[in-house]
């Protein structure tokens, strides 16, 4: 007696998460692209000015990526040492260089 109670509860909270599934895709689906969260990349390439610091958080990601050692070669290929140094001119460059970087 005590299996069938339990098996009826089971059913009734597959049942509850049967309908919160439900609306959880219907939600979904209907959320237009433009909401859908962008990488860091994508969105420091959707603004016109790229500052300093949208340069910085890019770079910072792909260095967690392990790619620090190819990001110190790039700045050097400016001329610079640190980001810093690097011209405002060259952010854009130096962005489309970044992007490149994937693991091998």
């Amino acid at each position: 007696m005590q299996e069938k109670q339990e098996l009826s509860s089971i059913v009734k909270e597959l049942r509850q998460c049967s309908k919160v599934l439900g609306k959880l895709a219907d939600g979904l689906s209907n959320i237009s692209k433009d909401e859908i969260p962008k990488t860091e990349i994508e969105q420091v390439e959707a603004k016109s000015d790229i500052s300093l610091e949208d340069v910085r958080a890019v770079l910072a990601d792909k260095s967690r990526l392990g790619f620090t050692a190819k990001i110190k070669e790039m700045l050097k290929s400016f001329g610079a040492n640190k980001l810093s140094d690097v011209s405002p001119s060259d952010y854009d460059e130096l962005l489309n260089l970044a992007k490149e970087l994937k693991d091998e």
